[in-house]
């Protein structure tokens, strides 16, 4: 029987899990609240306390580069949360702290101390995000921080003008606020394509992140890495938005 937490209702996730690098995508460590709609998004602090601890001893350290030489070696898993919300400081990063863990949060440069206002077409309830402070707090603790677009665009939509500022403007904006190199860039709603992934490149990220549910491999594009959604299902509390693969 499997030590890893059951994510998912298949039996085979320790088997995926040790097929290359897994990287986990989260968004909001937090209870569900009135007013919410997609609450998916939501991992209680419980559950997500419960997973990091599973996951440490089940064996799995944490890295944030996905380099060649990290599919090597001892179980390694990349932790990750999109869009910069405060919940993950004040309920998540505890729970990273305890289990000796890093992740890297990608954040929306020019909604920082703001709401997710992105969610308002939606109807969705909006949340707070980490202001300049809050970041700094959660980069003093060992983690790290990436690229999420100015506004959290839909970039696949957007003239390609508009769509390079969006990216190239997102870095430069962390880069300048905290005097660090940002590397990294997560695609709103997980939206690519050649034209946008190029636009990536050409910013100078070196990586760049999709929300395609499977591991890293030798041969997976530094500019299209997978990452595993983790969800809350009514029937499942601990489970991933697809099966894997």
């Amino acid at each position: 029987m499997s030590t890893l937490p059951n994510y998912a209702t298949g039996q085979h996730f320790e088997t995926t899990f040790t097929h290359g690098l897994p990287a986990l995508l989260y968004h909001k460590i937090d209870r569900f609240k009135f007013g919410v709609r997609r609450r998916g998004l939501y991992v209680s602090p419980l559950s997500f306390r419960t997973q990091m601890h599973r996951l440490r001893r089940a064996g799995f350290c944490t890295t944030i580069v996905s380099t060649r030489e990290q599919l090597e070696g001892s179980r390694k898993i990349i932790i990750t949360f999109d869009d910069g919300f405060a919940s993950v400081l004040k309920n998540g990063a505890p729970a990273l702290n305890e289990c000796g863990f890093q992740a890297i949060n990608f954040l929306v440069s020019g909604q920082l101390g703001g709401t997710s206002t992105w969610d308002n077409a939606d109807g969705e309830r909006l949340e707070p995000l980490m202001d300049t402070a809050q970041v700094r707090d959660w980069l003093a603790a060992g983690h790290d921080i990436g690229a999420h677009t100015v506004t959290h665009a839909h970039l696949t939509q957007l003239p390609l003008a508009t769509a390079r500022e969006e990216i190239t403007a997102s870095k430069k904006m962390l880069e300048d606020l905290f005097s660090r190199a940002v590397t990294d860039f997560a695609y709103p709603y997980g939206e690519m394509n050649p034209v946008v992934r190029a636009l990536v490149a050409e910013a100078g990220f070196e990586r760049a992140w999709s929300v395609e549910p499977k591991v890293i491999t030798r041969n997976t594009d530094p500019f299209a890495l997978p990452r595993f959604p983790v969800v809350v299902s009514l029937r499942q509390p601990l489970n991933l938005l697809r099966s894997f693969r």
